[in-house]
């Protein structure tokens, strides 16, 4: 009995650790859209990718 306790608590942690990452992954801006521009223009210029700065020049500058 208490290996199937075990599994079920398993599973419902599980459950719920992946609804919060979905949850979080949900909160970022459209890459080009203009609240991501504005949030990169805040972002401190050294703590940007060269795939972000790329994308930043490419939506928010042309």
């Amino acid at each position: 009995m208490s290996y199937i306790n075990n599994k079920a608590l398993k599973l419902a942690s599980f459950a719920l650790a992946s609804m919060f990452v979905i949850g979080l992954s949900g909160c970022a801006p459209e890459v080009g859209s203009e609240q991501w521009c504005k949030q990169m223009s805040d972002k401190d210029k050294g703590d940007w990718t060269a795939n972000e700065a790329a994308d930043y020049a490419k939506n928010c500058v042309f």
